[in-house]
């Protein structure tokens, strides 16, 4: 196996653990409102991801660097035509970012409240635009022959890729409700359990969808196999959270989003950017990758930081692995 294979294959693993990560906190970030019915329920919500939330944005940030050092033609075509989506979902990040931080600097609930919205806002739109994104990328855009996009904004909103917009938020919100229900005790664990369900019977119905469409579109034979390891995965996934099994529900849909975000960077392959206009456009793992020698030495910097990066992360996650509840937080 190349260099060029070998970091496409890492720039596809950390985008898919970004996606796993990132996914329940931006749900339970867009269910604040819904799950949290006062300030303290609300602060319960807030808590169960206050110690990773932004352990696990730094999986976009690696994924960012990655793409940069290893395919620096894909990075600058992607950045430049996808400008104001990604632009929108940097700000949408900062401002969620600061709301975590400043929420409860002041007591007044008018004070509140505009965080709040900020959370919820800073959530819904990169849940939407990350799925527009990724199936504007795997679908393809106009790329003359120079690799440089000439679209416009609308050529972003097509069918497919709104579609794939409405399934990372589907699949979200039902990721950060089985989370609640993991991390959770109480009236919130019970609420978030059954609301959990709801929604995960419309993320498969548009996962399913999405996942057929993207199919059609660009497949191969580990593309299709693992788009039905997602959909079983989601389906146990909620069958475990009917039955209150909330530890094997947030797996399956931990599995789910996993393997849903391989089946794209799988028919993508060996394409990273396909081009709409002119094959000679397009984009590819090869014409994209940086020197042999500058992805050699990548490689050995890969290898000596990423597991102690692995480490630190997972010890963050053994040490707050307790469930909190109302009773954990003060009155005040």
């Amino acid at each position: 196996m190349d260099l060029t294979t070998i970091w496409f294959l890492l720039v596809a693993v950390l985008f898919t653990g970004y996606f796993i990560l990132e996914g329940f906190d931006f749900g339970v970030g867009m269910l604040l409102p819904v799950l949290g019915r006062n300030d303290r329920e609300r602060r319960v919500l807030i808590n169960t991801i206050g110690p990773v939330w932004d352990g696990n944005e730094v999986w976009l940030i690696t994924a960012g660097g990655a793409m940069f050092a290893a395919f620096p033609e894909w990075y600058a075509t992607l950045f430049s035509g996808f400008y104001l989506p990604l632009l929108l979902i940097l700000l949408a990040l900062i401002a969620r970012g600061v709301a975590f931080e400043y929420r409860h600097k002041r007591p007044e609930a008018s004070w509140k409240r505009r965080w709040d919205a900020a959370i919820v806002v800073g959530s819904l739109l990169p849940a939407i635009l990350w799925g527009v994104a990724f199936a504007n990328i795997l679908r393809g855009v106009p790329l003359d022959a120079d690799h440089e996009y000439v679209g416009g904004l609308l050529d972003l909103l097509n069918p497919y890729a709104l579609l794939g917009g409405a399934t990372t938020l589907a699949l979200f919100l039902t990721h950060g409700a089985v989370f609640l229900a993991l991390k959770t005790t109480g009236d919130i664990r019970e609420r978030a359990g059954a609301l959990a369900v709801r929604l995960g019977v419309g993320a498969a119905v548009l996962a399913v969808g999405f996942l057929t469409w993207t199919l059609s579109i660009r497949s191969s034979a580990a593309a299709a196999v693992l788009a039905v390891g997602a959909a079983l995965a989601l389906l146990g996934g909620l069958a475990a959270a009917k039955v209150r099994r909330e530890g094997w529900a947030f797996t399956g849909t931990a599995v789910a989003i996993g393997l849903a975000v391989a089946t794209l960077f799988a028919a993508l392959f060996p394409n990273v950017l396909p081009s709409t206009l002119d094959a000679a456009g397009t984009l590819t793992a090869t014409n994209a990758a940086s020197t042999p020698y500058t992805l050699k030495i990548m490689t050995w910097v890969a290898v000596i930081f990423t597991p102690v990066v692995l480490a630190y992360q997972g010890w963050t996650y053994w040490v707050f692995r307790k469930r909190i509840g109302v009773a954990n937080i003060p009155q005040h």
